[in-house]
């Protein structure tokens, strides 16, 4: 009487230990992206809480730069860090209101600032402004030259014919200028609408350096690093299993009958 006989293979484990060992460090190395990610994306906003502020500009009168209701962030400064071309944010009570203002400083302590056929002229020199509009409302009404204090600043909206700046104030006693400590923060970008960061006021240079850049670019680097590795990280465990799944039935061995 005939038998049969089965030949069976031992099972083979080796490749199911590599798959493990392999799951093993994924699943440390996505824990560390998430855990860096974290730190990164929760750090990057408390850095930018810490350095900056958020502003509504109620009028128009920097546009085009920033438009009527538009939200900016402003970094938190010292007035002794302001330079020409710096859009900047201020309160001063002589301006009749106690509401922050957002201006653009022109000229500083010891400048001499006037306005010749329509053209922003400091120390003698006339300014190229390419953030004006160029529609007209960018044009200067002449007024005559005015010496700024030591310590103050002299500041013009960007829609020169609607904005209550300096030139509205000139009759002051400080001759329209502000005290640089009334300066609490300056505007590095528009966020809503999202028009991004200032332009630099390079017409300015010729007068001095201007005013570095905030690190705003690396705050949002950060927080956009952060929030790429976090999802990276925590995605890594379902996908992992789902190949893991499908490895199982490929490699599985048929049944012996």
């Amino acid at each position: 009487m005939g038998g049969e006989s089965t030949t069976r293979t031992a099972p083979r484990d080796g490749g199911a230990s590599r798959v493990q060992a392999g799951s093993r460090t994924g699943q440390r190395l996505s824990g560390l992206a998430v855990a860096l990610g974290l730190v990164l994306f929760l750090g990057g906003f408390a850095w930018g809480a810490v350095v900056y502020r958020p502003y509504t500009v109620p009028t128009s009168s920097m546009a085009p730069t920033i438009g009527a209701g538009a939200r900016v962030l402003a970094e938190r400064i010292d007035g002794d860090q302001i330079r020409r071309g710096d859009v900047v944010v201020f309160t001063d009570k002589t301006w009749v209101t106690n509401a922050p203002v957002v201006k653009r400083v022109v000229a500083t302590g010891g400048d001499t600032v006037s306005s010749t056929g329509g053209k922003l002229t400091v120390n003698g020199k006339k300014i190229d402004e390419p953030y004006l509009a160029d529609d007209g409302l960018g044009e200067l009404q002449n007024f005559p030259s005015v010496t700024v204090p030591e310590g103050r600043l002299f500041l013009l909206g960007d829609e020169r014919s609607g904005s209550l700046d300096s030139t509205a104030h000139l009759t002051d006693a400080a001759s329209g200028t502000v005290a640089r400590s009334a300066v609490s923060a300056r505007v590095d970008a528009v966020v809503w609408p999202m028009s991004g960061m200032l332009e630099r006021p390079t017409g300015f240079e010729q007068l001095g350096a201007l005013s570095p850049q905030g690190p705003l670019r690396t705050v949002v680097a950060l927080i956009l690093v952060g929030g790429v590795l976090v999802l990276a990280g925590g995605a890594y465990g379902p996908i992992e299993k789902r190949f893991a799944g499908r490895s199982r039935v490929r490699t599985e061995p048929a049944s012996a009958r």
